[in-house]
Formats: structure tokens, C-alpha cells, sequence
């Protein structure tokens, strides 16, 4: 599952840096990920995960990092452990 998160930063996040150069738990908008990039990602996750995130994890914590995004992705499929 991470590593097809970083897939889709390294599609839509528009960081400075290559993904694969992040930590899991590396801060992401410190890495320059942006308020507008951030939106990509989650179009690009639901789209590659078949979910919809809702209301109540459209913050910034949820894509905070890798893990945070992973965590956020393995509760909407209902498997905690995808996020590892």
C-alpha cells in the first residue's frame, strides 16, 4: 500500500524532493507538498483504492505523512494491517 501512495505523490504531490528519498513518517508539507497538491493526492488515492475519504478525515493530519495517509486509507477497506 505505500508504496503505491508514493506512487501517486510522486504523480501528484509536486514535491521538490523524489518520494523515495521521505521517511514514512517524513512531514509532507514541510517536504513542499501543497494545500492544492495535497487534493490531487486524495483524488489519486481514491481513485487507486476505490474509496471516497470523508469529511472527517479531509484535514491536514490525514496527509501528513506516508503513514498518516496509509493509516487514513487502511480504515476506509476496513484492514488496519494494509497500512503496514
Amino acid at each position: 500500500m505505500k508504496q503505491k501512495i508514493r506512487d501517486i505523490l510522486g504523480k501528484h504531490g509536486g514535491l521538490p524532493v523524489p518520494v523515495d528519498t521521505l521517511s514514512d513518517d517524513a512531514d509532507l508539507y514541510a517536504a513542499g507538498l501543497s494545500s492544492f497538491a495535497s487534493v490531487q493526492v486524495m483524488l489519486g488515492i481514491e481513485e487507486a483504492f476505490d474509496v471516497e475519504f470523508p469529511d472527517s478525515l479531509l484535514n491536514r493530519k490525514s496527509f501528513q505523512s506516508i503513514d498518516a495517509i496509509a493509516r487514513a486509507v487502511a480504515s476506509l477497506v476496513g484492514n488496519a494491517e494494509a497500512a503496514e
